[in-house]
């Protein structure tokens, strides 16, 4: 019976190290100029890419609640849809330490961007670029 035990133990204890591992999960996403956080967007795998979906979002004082994405392109299929459920991060495939190939949507200004993911230490980093030209956000894991 101790022996059971202990492969049960050690199981759970590897699972849960796997996942802390894991870009896949809950993350708080934080406005890399307020220190603020924005939303908490869940990253997911779906027929091998990585997708990101919000799922709460953190609305300054006088703004709408559960905004929809005016400014997206309107050629988008987000376009006017609410924000809260919508993927902001597509089809992502794995390159070595990170996540890239994929893009991600700004919902406040409606851009789409060149984006690449990856984990540092504890955080995921959550880079989108265009040309040259990039910004790097520093995202928590939601407990």
């Amino acid at each position: 019976m101790p022996k059971i035990q202990c492969l049960i133990l050690l199981l759970f204890t590897s699972i849960s190290a796997f996942s802390q591992d894991s870009i896949l999960g809950q993350w708080k996403s934080i406005d890399d100029k307020t220190g603020e956080a924005k939303s908490v967007v869940e990253i997911f795998e779906r027929n091998g890419f990585i997708y990101g979906k919000v799922i709460k979002t953190f609305p300054k004082p006088g703004r709408e609640p559960d905004p929809v994405c005016d400014k997206c392109p309107q050629d988008d299929d987000r376009y006017n849809k609410k924000i809260i459920g919508m993927e902001i991060i597509r089809q992502l495939k794995k390159q070595g330490n990170e996540y890239s190939g994929g893009d991600i949507l700004d919902p406040e200004a409606g851009k789409i961007y060149r984006c690449k993911i990856w984990l540092d230490g504890k955080d995921l980093k959550v880079r989108g670029y265009w040309g040259p030209v990039w910004r790097t956000q520093t995202w928590k894991r939601v407990s």
